[in-house]
Order: structure tokens, then sequence, then C-alpha cells
């Protein structure tokens, strides 16, 4: 990463430090607790998916929720959603008779509402003349993301090259394809059950989401930047950017890039500087101490690297037996 962007994150978060006698803690508790529940009805929504896919068996939903917490929580201190491969072993351990390629399926439900919502946030976020453009990526000082627009061809390399290798991957497994997509298919039944698919999945998510828009409405407040439709709305286009390139813990550069930008007039540079790092240090020291909590007092164990590890002798077994 360049000099100067680690430079740029590191006083932001020396502003954010300076700045903790000014946060309202009121309005950051607020927030936090928003948060969680925001979390709670994403993993009772992801519950209802894997209820369409098995059926028969039953599923406990506070694993299901323990193991959306702690993947949550560990992809805020690991790059490249880590997080995700916990998640995968943790509800795959709940899921009796399930496979990892029909769980592995069903995490792209979760993915439909996000495009839904996401793509209506991102389109206003850019018609209000402080979101930085696609083409302005390359100047912010978020190395992920500059890296990638400043080398565009090398970006469309990448993007080719892991399509050829997505499809060479498809060629080599060929006599499993069959059963392979049977499995995919299995993880994505809910989709093709519309009705309940919008009562049971996409309007819980929707809840969830006036939770999250309510939690950076007051983490807003709580860092001084001022609470407001638009300014959610802005937060929320920051995140979904964030996500698409997630090789920090977190998105984190990027969001600091960003929101820097975002409000650099709605307060002063040091306000904006300390919100800028500070709503990720919360959420992120929130979710990571709520999953090993759930970790802990669900499946019993002790470390995240313990839960990596098993997943990955797990997959292994049933590799070997597929």
């Amino acid at each position: 990463m360049p000099a100067a962007d680690v430079s740029s994150f590191f006083d932001a978060v020396d502003s954010f430090f300076s700045s903790l006698a000014a946060v309202h803690w009121g309005s950051l508790l607020i927030g936090l607790i928003c948060f969680g529940i925001y979390l709670t009805l994403r993993s009772r929504a992801y519950f209802h998916a894997l209820r369409a896919a098995y059926p028969i068996e039953h599923i406990q939903w506070r694993r299901i929720w323990g193991a959306y917490i702690a993947a949550y929580g560990f992809n805020n201190v690991v790059p490249a959603r880590g997080g995700d491969v916990m998640k995968l072993f943790l509800v795959k351990t709940s899921v009796p008779n399930s496979t990892f390629s029909a769980i592995g399926s069903s995490f792209f439900v979760e993915a439909v509402y996000d495009a839904s919502i996401g793509i209506p946030v991102l389109l206003f976020a850019f018609t209000q003349g402080v979101f930085p453009k696609p083409p302005d990526f390359a100047a912010l000082d978020a190395f992920d993301l500059s890296f990638f627009a400043s080398h565009a061809r090398f970006t469309l390399f990448l993007i080719t090259a892991l399509a050829v290798l997505g499809l060479v991957g498809f060629a080599l497994l060929s006599r499993r394809v069959v059963a392979f997509w049977a499995r995919v298919r299995q993880g994505l039944t809910i989709l093709f059950d519309r009705r309940r698919y919008l009562r049971e999945v996409w309007l819980v998510q929707f809840a969830g989401w006036l939770f999250r828009f309510a939690a950076f409405w007051n983490l807003l407040e709580a860092f001084g930047i001022g609470g407001s439709v638009r300014n959610v709305l802005l937060v929320l286009g920051v995140n979904a950017v964030a996500s698409i390139v997630p090789f920090t813990p977190g998105g984190a550069g990027v969001q600091q890039a960003f929101l820097v930008k975002v409000f650099a007039g709605a307060a002063s540079g040091a306000t904006v500087a300390a919100y800028s790092v500070g709503q990720q240090i919360a959420i992120a020291t929130f979710s990571l101490a709520l999953g090993f909590v759930a970790l802990v007092a669900i499946f019993h164990f002790t470390s995240f690297r313990a839960v990596i590890e098993a997943g990955r002798e797990a997959r292994q077994a049933e590799a070997a037996t597929s």
C-alpha cells in the first residue's frame, strides 16, 4: 500500500482518538443496537432460505444466527471476506445432510436483495454531486480501489483470467457437473417461489435494512456529522462500493477515502476524518465481540482459527467422498 494511503488512514485514526471526548455516546450505543438488530434480521431471512432448501431437516435459528454474526465479525478484521469461509462451515454443520455446494449457493439469495436496494442507492449517491464518479476512483487515497481504477488493462486481464479459470475448472469437473448443479439449485430453492421469497426473505431483509438505516443515522449523529436521509443514503452508497472490492477488512480503506470525500463540506476536516474511521472501528469492535461470543457459546470454538481449520478439514473430507 502506498505510503500516502497509509498516512491518510492513520491520520484519520488519530483524529478519531483525539475526538473521543466529543462523541455522543448515547447515539453511538443506539446505533450499535440498531446494527445488531439489522444483522439479526438478516440472519432470519437467511434461515428462511435454508429452510426452503432443506424442508425436512430440523434447523435451529440460533445456530444460523451464530454463524452469521461470527462471519460478519471476522470479515471486519480479515481481508477478502475470509469470514464467508467460516460461515460456510458453521452453517453446513448446522444443517443436517447438507452439502458445501448447496450452502455456498444459498449465499446468493441474500445478494438478490442487496442488488435490488443497492443499485437505486448508488444511483441516488451519484446524483448528489459529492460522490466520486468511477473515473475519479484512481485519485482516491484507497489503494485497493485506486489501483484497479488506474490500471484498467490489468483489471480487464484479471477479470478475463478468472473467467477462463472458471471455464477450465468447469470442464475438469464435467463428470460431477450434473450433481454439482443440482446442489447449487437446491441452495437457491426459495428464489423459485416468488411469493415465499418476497414474504420470508425480501421483506425481512428490508426490515433489517431499515434498522441499518437507523444505525447509520445515529452514528452520523454520534460523530458530529449530522443524521439525515441524504447523509445516510450516501453512507449506504459508500458501503455498496466497498463491498465490491473487499481487499481490506470490511472495505476499510475504500470506506475511509470515500467518506472523507463525500462529507468534506458537512463538517470540519478533523470531524469528518474522525467519523470516517470511527464508524468502522465501532462496528468492527461491536460485531467482532458479538461474533466471538456466538462462536464460543453456540459452537464451542475458542478461536476463529480453530473454525477455519475445522472447515478446511470438513471440505477435504466431503471432496474425498464425492
